[in-house]
Protein backbone atom coordinates (compact mmCIF):
# COMPACT_ATOMS: atom_id res chain seq x y z
CA UNK A 1 0.00 0.00 0.00
CA UNK A 2 1.85 3.29 -0.86
CA UNK A 3 2.03 5.77 1.74
CA UNK A 4 -0.14 9.58 1.75
CA UNK A 5 2.00 12.18 3.40
CA UNK A 6 1.85 15.97 3.12
CA UNK A 7 2.77 17.32 -0.37
CA UNK A 8 0.91 14.43 -1.88
CA UNK A 9 -1.97 15.40 -4.03
CA UNK A 10 -4.78 13.17 -5.89
CA UNK A 11 -7.78 10.74 -5.99
CA UNK A 12 -5.95 8.93 -2.64
CA UNK A 13 -5.60 12.07 -0.75
CA UNK A 14 -9.17 12.89 -1.94
CA UNK A 15 -10.66 9.49 -0.53
CA UNK A 16 -8.26 9.81 2.59
CA UNK A 17 -10.26 13.23 3.27
CA UNK A 18 -13.41 11.54 2.89
CA UNK A 19 -13.24 9.62 5.38
CA UNK A 20 -11.24 11.88 7.54
CA UNK A 21 -14.12 14.32 7.39
CA UNK A 22 -16.98 10.97 8.08
CA UNK A 23 -14.90 10.76 11.07
CA UNK A 24 -15.82 14.03 12.50
CA UNK A 25 -12.87 16.57 10.87
CA UNK A 26 -13.45 19.70 9.86
CA UNK A 27 -12.23 19.92 6.09
CA UNK A 28 -12.01 20.86 2.35
CA UNK A 29 -12.26 17.97 0.23
CA UNK A 30 -9.69 18.98 -2.34
CA UNK A 31 -7.35 16.42 -2.85
CA UNK A 32 -4.45 18.17 -1.74
CA UNK A 33 -2.55 17.34 1.23
CA UNK A 34 -1.82 20.21 3.29
CA UNK A 35 -1.15 21.07 7.00
CA UNK A 36 -5.02 21.08 7.60
CA UNK A 37 -4.85 17.82 6.28
CA UNK A 38 -1.47 16.61 8.13
CA UNK A 39 -3.16 18.40 11.69
CA UNK A 40 -6.11 16.41 10.60
CA UNK A 41 -4.51 12.90 10.16
CA UNK A 42 -2.29 13.77 13.31
CA UNK A 43 -5.30 14.46 15.20
CA UNK A 44 -7.23 11.10 14.23
CA UNK A 45 -4.18 8.83 14.76
CA UNK A 46 -3.67 10.33 18.57
CA UNK A 47 -7.51 9.70 18.95
CA UNK A 48 -7.24 6.23 18.17
CA UNK A 49 -3.84 5.94 20.08
CA UNK A 50 -1.40 5.52 16.65
CA UNK A 51 1.67 6.87 15.76
CA UNK A 52 0.75 10.52 15.00
CA UNK A 53 3.50 11.27 12.49
CA UNK A 54 1.50 12.24 9.84
CA UNK A 55 1.92 8.97 7.27
CA UNK A 56 -0.81 7.36 5.88
CA UNK A 57 -0.14 3.85 5.56
CA UNK A 58 -1.97 0.58 6.24
CA UNK A 59 -2.64 1.07 9.98
CA UNK A 60 -3.79 4.85 9.41
CA UNK A 61 -6.01 3.25 6.73
CA UNK A 62 -7.15 0.31 8.58
CA UNK A 63 -8.23 2.53 11.50
CA UNK A 64 -9.77 4.87 9.07
CA UNK A 65 -11.93 1.67 8.19
CA UNK A 66 -13.01 0.80 11.71
CA UNK A 67 -10.70 -2.72 11.27
CA UNK A 68 -9.09 -3.97 14.75
CA UNK A 69 -5.77 -2.06 15.45
CA UNK A 70 -4.77 -3.87 18.86
CA UNK A 71 -1.27 -5.03 17.50
CA UNK A 72 0.10 -1.88 16.78
CA UNK A 73 2.56 -0.04 18.33
CA UNK A 74 1.11 3.25 19.58
CA UNK A 75 1.81 5.99 21.50
CA UNK A 76 2.08 4.81 24.75
CA UNK A 77 4.21 2.10 23.95
CA UNK A 78 7.20 4.57 22.15
CA UNK A 79 6.87 6.51 25.79
CA UNK A 80 7.23 3.20 27.71
CA UNK A 81 10.29 2.48 25.74
CA UNK A 82 11.43 5.80 25.98
CA UNK A 83 11.49 5.87 29.87
CA UNK A 84 13.24 1.94 29.54
CA UNK A 85 15.98 3.45 27.70
CA UNK A 86 16.04 7.47 29.10
CA UNK A 87 15.84 8.79 25.91
CA UNK A 88 13.15 11.54 25.16
CA UNK A 89 10.19 9.85 22.87
CA UNK A 90 11.28 11.93 19.51
CA UNK A 91 14.19 9.23 20.06
CA UNK A 92 12.49 6.03 19.90
CA UNK A 93 10.39 7.29 17.19
CA UNK A 94 13.10 8.31 15.24
CA UNK A 95 14.70 5.00 15.26
CA UNK A 96 10.98 3.16 14.66
CA UNK A 97 10.81 5.07 11.74
CA UNK A 98 14.23 4.58 10.60
CA UNK A 99 14.91 1.25 11.61
CA UNK A 100 11.91 -0.72 11.46
CA UNK A 101 9.62 -1.70 8.52
CA UNK A 102 7.05 0.01 9.43
CA UNK A 103 4.61 -3.10 10.36
CA UNK A 104 5.56 -5.77 12.07
CA UNK A 105 2.46 -7.90 10.77
CA UNK A 106 1.50 -9.31 6.83
CA UNK A 107 -1.66 -8.37 5.59
CA UNK A 108 -2.61 -11.94 6.07
CA UNK A 109 -1.70 -11.51 10.03
CA UNK A 110 1.58 -13.55 9.86
CA UNK A 111 4.39 -11.71 11.60
CA UNK A 112 7.15 -10.47 9.08
CA UNK A 113 9.81 -12.23 8.83
CA UNK A 114 13.18 -13.08 6.47
CA UNK A 115 15.25 -16.77 6.64
CA UNK A 116 19.09 -16.62 6.38
CA UNK A 117 19.94 -19.55 4.50
CA UNK A 118 23.80 -18.79 5.75
CA UNK A 119 22.52 -18.28 9.33
CA UNK A 120 20.75 -21.95 9.41
CA UNK A 121 24.26 -23.41 8.52
CA UNK A 122 25.84 -21.67 11.17
CA UNK A 123 22.90 -22.63 13.53
CA UNK A 124 22.65 -26.66 12.88
CA UNK A 125 26.60 -26.22 13.59
CA UNK A 126 26.03 -24.55 17.16
CA UNK A 127 23.15 -26.73 17.74
CA UNK A 128 25.27 -29.83 17.64
CA UNK A 129 24.88 -31.17 14.35
CA UNK A 130 27.88 -32.91 12.27
CA UNK A 131 29.76 -32.06 9.51
CA UNK A 132 28.33 -34.20 7.34
CA UNK A 133 24.99 -33.75 8.01
CA UNK A 134 24.62 -30.08 7.45
CA UNK A 135 27.06 -31.04 4.18
CA UNK A 136 24.13 -33.28 3.09
CA UNK A 137 21.54 -30.55 3.94
CA UNK A 138 23.16 -27.85 1.85
CA UNK A 139 23.15 -30.39 -0.91
CA UNK A 140 19.87 -31.20 -0.78
CA UNK A 141 18.29 -27.99 0.02
CA UNK A 142 20.78 -24.63 -0.94
CA UNK A 143 18.01 -22.15 -0.54
CA UNK A 144 17.67 -23.48 3.28
CA UNK A 145 20.61 -23.94 4.34
CA UNK A 146 24.54 -21.76 2.68
CA UNK A 147 27.40 -20.50 2.82
CA UNK A 148 26.19 -17.38 1.36
CA UNK A 149 23.39 -15.31 1.92
CA UNK A 150 20.09 -15.37 -0.90
CA UNK A 151 17.29 -17.15 -1.55
CA UNK A 152 15.16 -14.40 -0.22
CA UNK A 153 11.47 -14.18 -1.67
CA UNK A 154 10.01 -11.87 0.43
CA UNK A 155 6.70 -11.55 2.44
CA UNK A 156 4.48 -14.34 2.87
CA UNK A 157 7.25 -16.83 0.62
CA UNK A 158 9.61 -16.30 3.73
CA UNK A 159 7.07 -18.41 6.34
CA UNK A 160 7.17 -21.18 3.16
CA UNK A 161 11.22 -21.16 3.42
CA UNK A 162 10.96 -21.31 6.66
CA UNK A 163 8.38 -23.59 7.13
CA UNK A 164 10.43 -26.07 5.18
CA UNK A 165 13.70 -25.14 6.89
CA UNK A 166 12.05 -26.40 10.21
CA UNK A 167 11.30 -29.84 8.63
CA UNK A 168 15.36 -29.61 9.37
CA UNK A 169 15.59 -28.75 12.56
CA UNK A 170 12.85 -26.77 14.48
CA UNK A 171 14.87 -24.53 16.56
CA UNK A 172 18.05 -24.16 14.41
CA UNK A 173 15.00 -22.89 11.48
CA UNK A 174 13.43 -20.12 13.95
CA UNK A 175 16.86 -18.98 15.02
CA UNK A 176 18.01 -18.40 11.38
CA UNK A 177 14.79 -15.95 11.33
CA UNK A 178 14.48 -12.06 11.95
CA UNK A 179 11.33 -11.31 13.23
CA UNK A 180 8.85 -8.34 13.65
CA UNK A 181 9.48 -4.70 13.07
CA UNK A 182 12.71 -4.28 14.21
CA UNK A 183 13.53 -8.00 12.33
CA UNK A 184 15.78 -8.93 15.64
CA UNK A 185 17.57 -12.71 15.03
CA UNK A 186 16.07 -15.63 16.51
CA UNK A 187 19.38 -16.56 17.83
CA UNK A 188 19.31 -13.57 19.96
CA UNK A 189 16.79 -15.04 22.30
CA UNK A 190 18.56 -16.17 25.18
CA UNK A 191 20.12 -13.17 25.25
CA UNK A 192 16.84 -11.25 25.45
CA UNK A 193 15.88 -13.10 28.27
CA UNK A 194 13.46 -15.31 26.92
CA UNK A 195 12.85 -19.05 27.90
CA UNK A 196 13.02 -20.82 24.27
CA UNK A 197 13.72 -19.46 20.57
CA UNK A 198 10.03 -20.81 20.52
CA UNK A 199 8.86 -18.21 23.32
CA UNK A 200 10.43 -15.81 21.69
CA UNK A 201 8.81 -16.51 18.37
CA UNK A 202 5.33 -16.91 20.17
CA UNK A 203 5.74 -13.03 21.89
CA UNK A 204 6.73 -11.55 18.64
CA UNK A 205 3.89 -12.92 17.19
CA UNK A 206 1.15 -11.41 19.69
CA UNK A 207 1.75 -7.61 18.71
CA UNK A 208 4.25 -4.65 17.60
CA UNK A 209 4.44 -4.22 21.13
CA UNK A 210 6.22 -7.10 22.28
CA UNK A 211 8.48 -6.75 19.13
CA UNK A 212 9.37 -2.83 20.54
CA UNK A 213 9.81 -4.65 23.73
CA UNK A 214 12.50 -7.05 22.34
CA UNK A 215 14.17 -4.41 20.93
CA UNK A 216 14.30 -1.94 23.90
CA UNK A 217 15.88 -5.77 25.20
CA UNK A 218 18.56 -5.85 22.12
CA UNK A 219 19.37 -2.10 22.84
CA UNK A 220 20.13 -2.41 26.89
CA UNK A 221 22.15 -5.65 26.48
CA UNK A 222 24.66 -3.56 24.49
CA UNK A 223 26.01 -1.01 26.37
CA UNK A 224 27.91 0.91 23.07
CA UNK A 225 24.64 0.98 21.66
CA UNK A 226 22.88 1.92 24.42
CA UNK A 227 25.28 4.75 24.92
CA UNK A 228 25.19 6.19 21.53
CA UNK A 229 21.39 6.25 21.55
CA UNK A 230 21.38 7.84 24.74
CA UNK A 231 24.15 10.81 23.91
CA UNK A 232 22.06 10.90 19.69
CA UNK A 233 25.14 9.88 18.69
CA UNK A 234 23.62 8.88 15.35
CA UNK A 235 26.96 7.85 13.21
CA UNK A 236 27.91 5.47 16.43
CA UNK A 237 24.52 3.85 16.57
CA UNK A 238 23.82 3.65 13.25
CA UNK A 239 27.28 1.98 12.73
CA UNK A 240 26.83 -0.35 15.40
CA UNK A 241 23.13 -1.20 14.46
CA UNK A 242 23.38 -0.98 10.65
CA UNK A 243 27.23 -2.65 10.43
CA UNK A 244 30.00 -0.64 8.78
CA UNK A 245 28.26 -0.11 5.30
CA UNK A 246 25.85 2.25 7.69
CA UNK A 247 26.74 5.20 5.16
CA UNK A 248 25.53 3.98 2.19
CA UNK A 249 22.11 4.06 3.04
CA UNK A 250 22.27 7.30 4.89
CA UNK A 251 21.09 5.80 8.44
CA UNK A 252 22.92 8.56 10.60
CA UNK A 253 21.89 11.38 8.35
CA UNK A 254 18.24 9.58 8.08
CA UNK A 255 17.95 9.42 11.89
CA UNK A 256 19.39 12.94 12.65
CA UNK A 257 16.44 14.10 10.32
CA UNK A 258 13.85 12.08 11.56
CA UNK A 259 15.24 13.09 15.05
CA UNK A 260 14.92 16.85 14.67
CA UNK A 261 11.43 16.39 13.09
CA UNK A 262 9.85 14.86 15.86
CA UNK A 263 11.64 17.01 18.17
CA UNK A 264 9.56 20.15 16.36
CA UNK A 265 5.86 18.08 16.86
CA UNK A 266 6.77 17.40 20.40
CA UNK A 267 7.23 21.04 20.92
Amino acid sequence: MELILIGHSGHNVRVLQQRLKAAGYDLVVDGDFGPATDAAVRAFQRARALMDDGIVGPKTQAALLGQDTHRFINRDHIAEASKMLDIDTAAVQSVYEVESRGTGFLPDGRVVILYERHIMRRRLNENGFNRSFIKEQEAKYPNLVNKETGGYRGLAAEHYRLSNARRIHSDSALESASWGLFQIMGYHWQRLGFESVLHFVTEMEKSEAQQLLAFVRFILTDDKLLDALQALDWAAFARRYNGPGYRRNQYDTRLAEAYAKHQEHAA
